[in-house]
């Protein structure tokens, strides 16, 4: 197989906000898409009107995108990249479609889904090796950083990171999304990416009910830091590099969604914090909150790991268990005094 991407066909798995925004960035840059939508109506308004109905309304699309809105053998054969832009829940079911039709590992597989499923407790990583095979699962490359859709897809400066084990595909993919606006930097800790990607969703939704409640500024920088210990001593616990959470895939993105309405999670809290009850949230959203189910999974994985969580625990305990909002954040503000620098370990 060779290292370029150049004239390379593209298949997206994914027609949301993120995968939409990725379509019109790779198209710009001169390749040719195709983008599966789960609804055929999102298909034919892409391919009728070059108009997402649904997501990213605004943007026209660009001409060099395809939609689709099935799977066969001849699509994948046809496409030597597939980039997984699905939201993280919904992952296993795509996954299996790409192993019924032909994924192989000569396929670069790119993966953006950030969360946990919380079926399993599993990163989309270890699903894709589970569903795809272990060589499929060590050379994927994940996609992260602090990037909404809608700033991508009017050009505004953006910089992510490219992580897998494998350093030549890491590099591909870099090769591959890399323009003067979207800058790609690589990593070789893709766990660690993986997981910042998932937790900070978690801490946006505290952070946003923080702020719902009327707390200011210093309560704010104060979750998020504590926030990302909390990350941090997660992903030491499963392996990860401490370092990556000093990335773009962990304070980059956790400082995005916990100071931007943009952030649907940060929005959930906030709501949560003015007095809504959280499914009529979730209904009114109009697109995935990653952090609700994530919330869930990180939750059972921190008691699994024997990690203390507490801002996880808190916002568990809010969104599942109707645990007064303001009660769990003033329990985290109040928790007893300790070393800052030896509870990050």
């Amino acid at each position: 197989m060779t290292t370029s991407v150049t004239g390379d066909r593209i298949l997206i798995m994914g027609a949301g906000n993120f995968g939409t925004c990725l379509a019109q960035h790779l198209a710009e840059k001169g390749h040719r898409v195709t983008l599966w939508a789960r609804s055929p109506e999102i298909a034919a308004s892409i391919n009728q009107n070059r108009k997402n109905p649904k997501y990213l309304t605004a943007l026209t699309l660009s001409p060099r995108i395809s939609a689709i809105n099935n799977i066969t053998n001849e699509i994948v054969s046809e496409h030597r990249i597939i980039v997984l832009a699905t939201a993280a829940q919904a992952l296993t079911p795509v996954l299996k479609k790409l192993a019924e039709f032909g994924v192989t590992p000569d396929h670069i597989i790119i993966c953006a889904a950030k969360g946990i499923e919380l079926s399993t407790m599993r990163l989309p990583g270890a699903t894709i090796s589970d569903l795809l095979g272990s060589e499929i699962g060590q050379k994927a490359v994940f996609l992260s950083g602090p990037s909404f859709a809608s700033e991508v897809a009017t050009h505004q400066p953006t910089a992510l990171v490219a992580a897998s084990h494998d350093a030549t595909r890491a590099q591909m993919v870099q090769a591959l999304f890399h323009a003067p606006q979207f800058r790609v930097y690589t990593s070789n800790d893709p766990l660690g990416v993986e997981l910042a990607g998932a937790l900070k969703n978690v801490i946006a939704i505290a952070a946003g009910a923080a702020v719902g409640l009327g707390f200011q500024m210093n309560t704010r920088a104060a979750l998020i830091t504590r926030g990302l210990a909390e990350m941090r001593r997660i992903g030491v616990a499963l392996g990860a590099n401490p370092l990556t959470f000093e990335g773009l895939a962990g304070v980059g993105d956790l400082f995005l969604t916990c100071t931007s309405e943009k952030s649907r999670n940060f929005q959930v809290g906030f709501r949560m914090g003015r007095g809504e009850r959280i499914q009529a949230i979730l209904d009114s959203l109009g697109s995935v909150s990653e952090g609700y189910a994530t919330t869930m999974a990180a939750r059972d994985l921190a008691r699994k790991l024997g990690v203390d969580a507490p801002i996880t625990e808190a916002a568990y305990q809010v969104l599942y268990e109707s645990h007064p909002i303001a009660q769990a954040v003033m329990g985290l503000l109040t928790r007893d005094a300790k070393p800052e620098i030896d509870s990050i370990k």
